[in-house]
């Protein structure tokens, strides 16, 4: 198995050039037939890579793709870092691992090829083209420690990614983060442990890095990726990044709680100020969204008041 994804990671690799490369040229490169790089390209194809094939200019990429450096992101973090180029779910893998896990170990991978996001959605998770991880903490305090936790994250991410030069970022509450008014990443938190005791938690990000236009098609809402600002942006990098503000900004969540974060959430949340309505099941609340408060609740400004409104099935959309 690894020897046919090193295979498929050449091929990747020496498509990222731009332009039509012949399958002669392929096959000659990596030490196999014509026949063996076309199911190659099948291959890879099923797993979401979208490859144009000419009769007599031979295959090119869709979209440029970034893959993992694994020596350099397991080099570049003090924690563990596991990597693959197929798993079912990295936050699957972590939480059937939690016993053997500390605070800031990562799983990161290529592909899933059962990623989820929230309320059980399916995260569209085409092989190399965007960023799947999750990272494991342990919180001493049980999980009535981690109300909130989701926005910390979505701030830990805008921050990351404006390091990079990302502009137009926003986050909508609980933890979507937006690009120009489009998603771009979600935010996936699962536990188990105890309210107030030891509590196993593993974050699950997923972030778009280079959408084709067919995978998008399979998106139910409007989308961005960060291609349309930085299509040379390394994904290693920007997961040794990511790695590195997430884990600075949980110890000081720990420490602080949810206070510290009030003021970048402010900053960054695209519907502060503006007129929501709230939907849980089928009755819906309208007002001014009036930013968060230290639980991580949304505040609306309605006819009753300033109400604070928390909860699973909660979505939030704009009332204009």
């Amino acid at each position: 198995m690894i020897e046919q994804w090193e295979r498929k990671r050449a091929i990747i690799a020496t498509l990222n050039s731009g332009g039509f490369v012949s399958g002669e040229v392929l096959a000659k490169q990596a030490g196999i037939s014509r026949t063996a790089i076309g199911k190659h390209i099948s291959a890879l194809e099923e797993y979401g890579v979208e490859i144009y094939s000419v009769k007599g200019k031979g295959y090119k990429l869709a979209n440029a793709i970034s893959l993992i450096d694994e020596k350099k992101l397991t080099s570049a973090i003090n924690q563990r870092c596991f990597y693959f180029d197929e798993i079912s779910s990295t936050n699957a893998f972590l939480l059937k691992n939690v016993d053997e896990l500390n605070s800031g170990d990562i799983c990161v991978t290529e592909y899933q090829s059962a990623g989820r996001g929230r309320r059980g959605r399916t995260w569209v998770s085409p092989y190399g083209c965007h960023l799947y991880c999750s990272m494991y903490w342990n919180l001493s305090q049980g999980m009535a420690q981690a109300a909130g936790l989701s926005l910390v994250v979505a701030c830990s991410l805008v921050k990351t990614l404006e390091s990079f030069k990302i502009e137009g970022l926003g986050v909508k509450w609980p933890n979507d983060i937006y690009l120009n008014d489009r998603k771009l990443a979600g935010v996936l938190i699962e536990m188990n442990g105890q309210a107030d005791s030891h509590c196993h938690l593993v974050i699950g990000i997923g972030i778009n890095v280079s959408m084709s236009d067919t995978q998008g098609e399979k998106i139910d809402q409007p989308w961005s990726d960060l291609s349309l600002q930085d299509p040379s942006l390394n994904k290693t990098d920007l997961m040794v990044a990511l790695q590195k503000q997430l884990h600075q900004d949980l110890i000081e969540f720990e420490s602080h709680g949810m206070r510290v974060f009030l003021p970048r959430w402010q900053e960054i949340d695209i519907f502060y100020g503006k007129e929501v309505k709230l939907l849980m099941g089928e009755n819906q609340v309208l007002g001014i969204c009036r930013g968060i408060d230290e639980t991580g609740a949304i505040l609306l400004d309605t006819n009753n008041g300033l109400e604070a409104f928390v909860g699973g099935e909660i979505s939030l959309r704009s009332a204009v």
